[in-house]
């Protein structure tokens, strides 16, 4: 008797997850099918009752619901997943490429809230906000001290911890957001006049940058960053290819590694801009055997251009769309490592209550009829856990396993296989002596605030192009770095100049943008170096 009560809740949870969850997401002709006044619906209801009213514990129903809802769509597929109430908005906003805010960055630097960036054209950069003030109350809100981790709800034993950062950027982030076209009266410490100002900032649409980086890497050679594919996304890279465009890009790089996907639609559109009008995108099924394909059109601005799409293991979903459209139209040169596998589409389905589920509603096909969907075991178990370093494939391309059943062939005569991510045309190993220490990095967001902050009217007269050729040659500031670490043994030449490396990166990102750091990372990149290599040699 007890066993079966300790088990109850989750008995009851799954059993109202599954009445809600199908009444709620699927728009049924004829609802009665499903449901009549003494079926699941009544049973549901019924149930809450019982658990709110004679329970023997007192149950937070929606908690037990949303654990319920999860672990059900666990079962289905890896990609099916539920969203709640609470996380939404913060995903939504993502995706939407925008939010209503007051527009800066900042990070918690000691008890405060420091500003690192302030977004041009944004409501802080026409109200005087500066990077380096720190953020010391908004409205009522007092947003430092004691204060702020009392605000967030922050316990004794979480302080110091990734778990207190996030609630107490999520509190700073409360008071600054809000409804568009609403007031909030911000007051600052403004350290380089040594005095407290106030600001009244009227919030506005913000927008989130998904194209992170584009510049020139050379004469011909451009670069462009996509970190996922939200609704602003092709806007974004329309505008980074005409500039690179404009200023002699003949070949592109076109940088997907570790991008997520989002909108199939957006990944269309950027496709198009590399074929030729009629030349098929992608096509989706679903469990009725529709087909819905997805042509390119005459519009594209660099279908005459050569590309070169670097992928790695965490490129997946719409990367995946970009990389096997190209590939299979034999457009350009693929390079990297084999990309993630998810071959699946959902649908994003409210659930009435402010939480929503993604929902697998289709298969997509790249050109050649090839699915890239990994194989999940079962439907209880995920495979998406596999170590692929174990397995040697991030290592040697020869260690990448393929299935011949799956072989399917470009219109040019290439090998390509479905059954489990796009494997590249140029093979690159990930970097094993790319190694990370927390002790050498650990401080180093710290010590370049700091060192800004210190110095930030000098260091406000570098340029970009100036600042990635020329700052720290002689290390004297890196020294810096490594003395304040007070380590007892030496670091390894490799690991110094790695560590060098990062130190500038980071640097430029806080002193100018995405920009800057991918402009000196791209130094030590084996997977730029390589489309240097192949541009050389053609």
């Amino acid at each position: 008797m007890t066993e079966r009560k300790t088990n109850l809740p989750l008995i009851i949870g799954i059993a109202i997850a599954i009445g809600i969850f199908i009444g709620s997401t699927f728009n049924y002709k004829n609802k009665s099918v499903l449901f009549s006044s003494n079926s699941s619906e009544a049973k549901i209801k019924r149930l809450i009752n019982y658990i709110q009213y004679d329970y023997v514990d007192k149950v937070d129903t929606d908690s037990l619901l949303d654990d319920a809802i999860s672990n059900m769509l666990i079962k289905l597929d890896p990609h099916s997943v539920y969203i709640p109430k609470d996380e939404l908005k913060r995903v939504t906003e993502s995706m939407e490429g925008k939010f209503v805010g007051i527009g800066v960055t900042f990070l918690m630097h000691e008890d405060s809230v420091a500003v690192t960036s302030v977004i041009e054209g944004g409501p802080s950069e026409k109200a005087g906000l500066k990077a380096g003030d720190r953020i010391i109350v908004a409205n009522n809100d007092t947003l430092f001290g004691k204060s702020i981790i009392k605000k967030a709800g922050v316990t004794e034993n979480e302080l110091n911890t990734p778990l207190a950062n996030r609630k107490i950027s999520d509190a700073v982030m409360n008071s600054l957001k809000g409804e568009p076209d609403t007031d909030v009266t911000v007051s600052v410490y403004r350290r380089a006049t040594n005095e407290i100002l106030k600001f009244p900032i009227t919030r506005d649409e913000v927008p989130i940058k998904s194209v992170s980086a584009y510049y020139m890497i050379n004469k011909s050679l451009g670069y462009i960053n996509i970190d996922r594919f939200a609704r602003t996304t092709y806007d974004e890279f329309k505008l980074a290819l005409e500039k690179l465009i404009s200023e002699g890009m003949t070949s592109l790089v076109l940088d997907l590694r570790g991008n997520p996907g989002g909108f199939m639609d957006i990944a269309n559109n950027i496709i198009d801009e590399f074929l030729e009008d009629g030349k098929l995108i992608v096509f989706t099924k679903n469990k009725s055997g529709e087909v819905d394909k997805s042509f390119a059109t005459g519009r594209g601005d660099f279908e005459n251009g050569k590309v070169y799409v670097l992928i790695d293991q965490n490129s997946a979903s719409a990367s995946e769309i970009v990389a096997g459209a190209l590939q299979d139209n034999d457009k350009g040169t693929i390079v990297g490592r084999r990309s993630f596998g998810k071959g699946l589409v959902q649908q994003e389905m409210d659930l009435g209550d402010g939480s929503a589920v993604r929902l697998t509603t289709s298969r997509y096909y790249t050109p050649t009829g090839r699915s890239i969907q990994k194989p999940y075991i079962d439907k209880d178990t995920k495979s998406y856990n596999i170590d692929r370093f174990h397995n040697g494939e991030l290592i040697s391309k020869d260690s990448i396993k393929v299935n011949d059943e799956l072989k399917y062939t470009t219109p040019k005569g290439k090998v390509v296989y479905g059954g489990g991510g796009i494997i590249p045309d140029v093979f690159v190993p990930i970097d094993t002596l790319n190694t990370y220490s927390t002790r050498l990095y650990g401080r180093l967001n710290e010590f370049i605030f700091n060192y800004i902050d210190d110095n930030r009217e000098e260091i406000s007269k570098w340029s970009l192009e100036d600042f990635v050729d020329n700052f720290d040659t002689d290390d004297k500031i890196f020294n810096q770095y490594i003395d304040e670490l007070d380590l007892n043994y030496p670091i390894a030449p490799n690991s110094r100049k790695n560590l060098k490396l990062y130190f500038n990166a980071i640097m430029a990102r806080n002193l100018f943008d995405e920009t800057g750091y991918f402009m000196i990372t791209q130094k030590e990149d084996n997977m730029i170096l390589k489309v240097l290599e192949l541009e050389s040699a053609q």
